[in-house]
């Protein structure tokens, strides 16, 4: 059974901000961004067989299983190394769908360095990462493992160390599409490169907040109210919106205050993914 299993966490992120510096020729943006990693999120338990089918035992509704990048993910490893084994997959979900804050990247990766351990693939974060970037930009910032400063189309990961912070993620309650957002003939993509070392919050902003707030009177509401009290913003293309505090004692009271209905969590930072740690524990065992 499944709960027998170990479970194997698949974190959260947060872009803090993001700048769009111009498009390339194939449409894809050139971004600024600084994934902080959290410790909230999926988790995810892998039950290794020798059959070499790949199953999704509790499907996400209206997700096709093929088309999930949990399962891609496995195929994909599983193809890179040639492994004749096989495996049943549970997942516990808990962060919301179309919410920017790397749901399914974070699935993805979770697999992939999950699988590379249990199915003995010994391929390295670089390899690991490279199968990820096939499956989306966002899978690599959740195979390296580290809170970091991302350029290109977000491939590029520089491990960033920042203060910890506790932020409370509100979710809309509605879907935003990232291909929506990044097609608009509005969406600005003229923000100048800036350069790590001279990061500070409150100097950065998220290009694409002012359209999708546009777009979407949920998350302009939500994120109306929150700014009252912190220091908040949009995260990647949304839905989900943060608000910044020192510490999860504030965090968990501003969320008390929260209009009722409000679909929320509290995060504390980390600067090494929960999934790495656990991969380490799993090595020591």
């Amino acid at each position: 059974m499944a709960q027998q299993l170990n479970w194997w966490p698949s974190p959260a992120k947060l872009n803090l901000f993001l700048h769009i510096n111009g498009r390339n020729a194939n449409g894809y943006h050139q971004l600024q961004s600084l994934f902080q990693l959290l410790d909230y999120g999926d988790k995810l338990a892998f039950e290794i067989n020798g059959s070499g089918k790949i199953e999704l035992m509790n499907p996400i509704p209206d997700v096709d299983n093929q088309a999930n990048l949990i399962v891609k993910a496995a195929l994909l490893l599983q193809k890179e190394v040639n492994c004749e084994l096989g495996c049943n997959i549970y997942l516990k979900k808990r962060l919301p769908m179309g919410g920017g804050i790397g749901g399914g990247s974070s699935n993805a990766a979770t697999t992939l360095v999950a699988l590379n351990y249990l199915w003995g693939c010994k391929l390295n974060d670089t390899q690991l990462a490279q199968l990820g970037l096939q499956l989306g930009a966002d899978v690599p910032i959740f195979v390296a493992g580290n809170t970091a400063f991302a350029e290109g189309v977000g491939e590029k990961l520089y491990p960033a160390a920042i203060p910890a912070k506790s932020y409370l993620v509100v979710f809309p309650n509605c879907h935003v599409s990232t291909a929506e957002i990044f097609s608009a003939p509005e969406l600005p993509r003229s923000s100048p490169k800036i350069s790590f070392d001279s990061y500070h919050f409150d100097q950065t902003h998220n290009d694409c907040q002012e359209l999708v707030c546009k777009r979407y009177p949920h998350v302009a509401n939500t994120l109306r109210w929150l700014v009252e009290y912190a220091p908040s913003r949009m995260t990647g293309t949304g839905a989900c919106l943060f608000a910044v505090l020192d510490t999860q004692k504030q965090a968990l009271a501003l969320q008390a205050k929260l209009p009722k209905g409000s679909v929320s969590f509290v995060a504390n930072s980390v600067s090494r993914s929960t999934l790495h740690m656990a991969l380490d524990a799993f090595k020591a065992q």
